[in-house]
């Protein structure tokens, strides 16, 4: 008789549910792996996985990028990196950033940065896979997995496909702070993937003229929403003019980080032990 894929009350001896993941290329090693995701869109998720990035290589890790949004990707904008990706006979070899960090983006595969990309779900699930599995990755100590908003196809082939160590929720102050969250947070736990913490972006406006803080979107909820489910708020990062100029002009590598940043950074390294 075929499957019913009931564990529970089988009496079959396969070795229990098979499991989803996909091996990595043979020549890679990637000691974890960081999805930063977000339960919708506008909230700064791609800055913060470049930041995050830019971060741990300052502190003398390896990092690298697999940017997962595949219909809107950012990362390569961010970074000032441009061109096709190129092959070996081990696989393929993602791009590099001036600083070292690599990062593999479905614009390094298109004829022109602006071409749209018109793929339905399964195969923008296999292309997240294949820049898992295809992708010679070496040596990389933090990889960060940059997500597209929402709970969909991306986020499902990520936890299911990769060894996800733990994810980061991105989001900002305004009342939908809860929804974004919840989703985000309900999604993990179904998945059994490790909550990090929340990032909010976009907390406030620091006045260059005399320091106070505006809260341009209202006041901050996250310290209650987080609360709410257990987890600890890593960063309020501010608004800032200079980093929206950096990301403009391919030169996020030489900005100076959010100084809210730190426990993030913290939080990471107690990771490796």
């Amino acid at each position: 008789m075929g499957c019913s894929h009931n564990c529970d009350s089988c009496s079959g001896s396969c070795g229990g549910p098979e499991s989803l993941q996909v091996a990595a290329n043979q020549y890679s090693t990637i000691h974890k792996v960081i999805g930063v995701v977000s339960g919708k869109g506008g909230v700064g998720k791609s800055l913060v996985t470049s930041l995050l990035a830019v971060a741990m290589t300052r502190k003398g890790y390896h990092s690298a990028i697999l940017d997962a949004d595949i219909t809107g990707p950012s990362i390569p904008k961010a970074f000032g990196v441009a061109g096709q990706l190129e092959a070996c006979e081990e696989g393929i070899l993602p791009k590099t950033s001036s600083t070292g960090i690599d990062m593999v983006s479905i614009n390094f595969l298109l004829s022109h940065p602006d071409d749209p990309v018109i793929y339905r779900g399964p195969i923008i699930a296999e292309t997240v896979k294949q820049f898992w599995s295809d992708v010679v990755w070496q040596d990389v100590d933090y990889m960060f997995v940059d997500m597209p908003p929402g709970t969909g196809d991306v986020p499902l082939t990520v936890f299911q496909s990769l060894p996800v160590d733990g994810i980061i929720i991105v989001t900002s102050p305004q009342d939908l702070v809860s929804m974004i969250v919840g989703k985000a947070v309900k999604m993990a736990k179904m998945m059994e993937i490790p909550l990090l913490g929340v990032i909010e972006n976009y907390s406030y406006l620091e006045c260059p003229d005399c320091g106070k803080r505006i809260s341009v979107f209202g006041e901050s909820k996250v310290e209650a929403v987080a609360a709410e489910y257990g987890l600890p708020v890593l960063a309020r990062l501010p608004i800032d003019p200079k980093l929206a100029q950096a990301v403009d002009a391919g030169d996020i590598e030489s900005v100076k980080l959010p100084e809210p940043l730190s426990g993030t950074v913290s939080a990471l390294e107690a990771l490796r032990g």
